[in-house]
């Protein structure tokens, strides 16, 4: 699956998180494929995804808590 490096904006960011996400889902990509592309998603837009500890409010209302609880495990497992 192809994701950009950088995103213009936190709502185009989320719409590539949900897709990345739901292909998992989905079973199209395996499990160290949404590992590496949201670590890689986070280390280049830390600013559009997390602001003050939280996951910005475009992102949390764009992906959900379901994906944002995802997200946050995997981000959890890269910070150990």
């Amino acid at each position: 699956m192809e994701l950009k490096l950088f995103y213009r904006t936190q709502r185009d960011l989320a719409v590539d998180l949900n897709k990345i996400i739901d292909s998992y889902w989905r079973e199209e990509i395996k499990e160290n494929e949404l590992i590496d592309g949201i670590k890689n998603l986070y280390e280049n837009n830390r600013g559009k995804l997390i602001k003050d500890n939280q996951f910005t409010k475009v992102v949390q209302q764009q992906c959900g808590k379901r994906r944002l609880a995802v997200v946050g495990k995997i981000l959890d497992l890269s910070r150990k």
